[in-house]
């Protein structure tokens, strides 16, 4: 197959560097210096030279306030045939945008940072597939992503979002929130230790897909939860209440059997 990809960061050099060991793979950036360390992909410095490329899919890997304008720009120069894909983390809005284009698409989630995951060893993470999607563009990412190891999930586009607000918006709040009250001093706790590790995990990421994530219009509601809870535990603790803390600390237990 012939892949054209839109996006020469972290998520588009990986897919890059994965497609072409069995497709012709081309890959565009407006900034040309993040194309220097593509070997084995045609590197495309301006989008009309998509027309001769032919491409049967093209996957827009650019940050999320770029992804209609990168859409906009290349389809002139892909086939109608060809099968446009997004990995946004929110998909706020691409199911109508599609459905006016009216042409084939799929849509999917890697559910992980290349920056953060192991990216030789993927069995522990997952990837979401719209359902909505082109059925051949699915089964086509089914294969790829069975490949790397991924577990894979099926959401709607609303499903989807939902999803990633309680799956993602929540515990990366927690550990912003954890970053933002961090002191100048040494903390010697196991837990400590641990939960700072994955929030220097979380900050290793690039700030446009934290900002994506956290951005996500489901994602005030969770904020909102937190807020509830903790002005809970606030309560509890101002009143030193044993009784209610034990209540509290089982319902917790319940929650994450």
């Amino acid at each position: 197959m012939r892949i054209f990809i839109l996006g020469a960061g972290h998520m588009g050099t990986w897919l890059a560097e994965e497609f072409c060991l069995g497709h012709e793979v081309a890959v565009y950036d407006p900034d040309r210096k993040k194309l220097k360390y593509l070997f084995n992909a045609k590197r495309v410095l301006e989008l009309i030279e998509a027309k001769g490329f032919e491409p049967e899919l093209v996957i827009n890997a650019v940050s999320l306030p770029n992804v209609y304008k990168a859409f906009d720009d290349i389809l002139p120069y892909v086939p109608e045939q060809c099968i446009l894909s997004d990995i946004a983390s929110v998909k706020t809005g691409l199911h109508e945008y599609y459905g006016n284009l009216g042409r084939r698409f799929v849509s999917t989630h890697p559910m992980f940072g290349p920056t953060f995951a192991n990216i030789r060893d993927l069995r522990n993470e997952n990837a979401i597939i719209i359902k909505e999607s082109d059925e051949g563009g699915k089964e086509f990412f089914r294969s790829f992503y069975k490949g790397v190891g991924l577990s894979i999930y099926e959401y709607t586009f609303e499903e989807h979002d939902k999803t990633i607000a309680y799956s993602l918006s929540v515990p990366f709040a927690s550990s912003m929130v954890f970053a933002a009250c961090m002191k100048k001093q040494e903390a010697p706790g196991t837990t400590f230790r641990k939960h700072l590790d994955i929030a220097k995990g979380l900050l290793s990421e690039d700030d446009h897909l934290l900002a994506e994530i956290m951005f996500n219009p489901h994602t005030v509601k969770q904020i909102q939860e937190i807020n509830s809870r903790l002005a809970y535990l606030t309560h509890i603790i101002n009143g030193r209440d044993y009784e209610e803390m034990q209540k509290f600390l089982n319902t917790l237990r319940r929650n994450i059997e």
